[in-house]
């Protein structure tokens, strides 16, 4: 086996800026199996971790890797399990699935033995502005889903100018930056505007008062987010919320993140796929594993200036999984060389 890691800096569209950090580029690390299979390594641009964690633990997992004499389905649990940082992990499984995919002649989720990507609808983020331009980025928009960043000062002011938007579906993410008593004056005045899909209203240490925070407003749903890695994690707090966001970032791939969708669906609760800013590289993962899911925020390649990957794309409508995607997206050379980063 050949395995090798490439550290990309992607430039961005437009600044991205969510509660608590802004980005005009991402950098991202990427691992790539015999010179055809890829993973992505998209770490948070709120939370890290740093891209020299990412480059150490992708080393680390490497090792291990090579030490394998045969990979089949069962060096996805074994990569699942290694103790690095989720992460690199993510781009570990993935680009071992891709592999799985390519080698073995299997559409990936069929690898996993999940249903085909179909009816994939993503909601558009925008980020963190001022009032005015976030609203006119949301007219602008031609997709019927935004999601919008919330948790600053200027929230409230965006009410009011929530009545000029027509023939969208608006949700909402706070990234854990509302007060408990913020996040109850805001989950009221949100629902009073028809929004009923909220985005940790408050950080994990509060998650016990999510339900009070909502008070009589039973269709409003609650998603969980940050502090939400594991099956695990997902034990621990699932009393408190409506529906899980599974990123294969936080989860540590695909592996894991079918573990929490399976879980949810057991307790009857939603399950969204959110992602990264990543390249359709980073996205695929999630896409494989769309038939276990409800909501969708995959909009991670469409922040990107470019796309250094083809296989998947994306309409004002869906994302569309192209016939060709068995061994995962294929790599742009050129745009590739382009943002690599010493």
């Amino acid at each position: 086996m050949q395995l090798d890691s490439v550290k990309l800096t992607l430039p961005l569209k437009r600044k991205f800026k969510v509660a608590k950090g802004e980005a005009e580029t991402k950098t991202n690390v990427f691992t790539i199996l015999n010179n055809r299979y890829g993973g992505e390594a998209a770490p948070s641009v709120q939370y890290g971790p740093s891209v020299e964690l990412i480059e150490k633990d992708i080393i680390a997992g490497m090792e291990l890797i090579k030490d394998i004499k045969e990979i089949t389905f069962e060096t996805l649990e074994y990569i699942t399990s290694f103790e690095i940082n989720p992460v690199p992990k993510s781009a570990l499984v993935g680009m071992t699935l891709n592999y799985l995919s390519g080698e073995n002649r299997k559409y990936p989720w069929e690898v996993l033995g999940v249903g085909t990507p179909v009816g994939v609808m993503s909601s558009i983020t925008v980020g963190i502005d001022t009032p005015e331009s976030m609203i006119n980025q949301i007219k602008m928009s031609e997709s019927p889903i935004v999601k919008i960043k919330m948790g600053n000062e200027e929230d409230v002011l965006l009410l009011d100018k929530f009545d000029s938007l027509e023939g969208k579906e608006i949700r909402i993410d706070a990234n854990g930056g509302w007060s408990c008593a913020k996040a109850e004056e805001m989950i009221f005045n949100l629902y009073q505007k028809g929004i009923k899909v909220i985005e940790q209203p408050t950080s994990i240490e509060f998650i016990s008062e999510w339900k009070h925070l909502r008070g009589n407003n039973d269709n409003v749903c609650l998603v969980i987010d940050e502090g939400l890695n594991t099956v695990d994690d997902y034990m621990k707090y699932a009393e408190h919320f409506d529906c899980v966001n599974i990123k294969m970032e936080k989860s540590g791939g695909v592996i894991e993140g079918l573990k929490i969708a399976l879980a949810a669906q057991d307790d009857k609760k939603k399950v969204m796929l959110g992602c990264m800013v990543t390249s359709s590289i980073g996205i695929a993962q999630a896409l494989y594993m769309s038939s276990r899911a409800d909501y969708f925020d995959l909009d991670g390649p469409s922040i990107l200036e470019n796309d250094i990957a083809t296989g998947i794309n994306y309409t004002n409508e869906s994302i569309v999984v192209d016939r060709e995607i068995i061994g995962g997206p294929k790599i742009k050379r050129e745009l590739f060389e382009k943002y690599i980063t010493k």
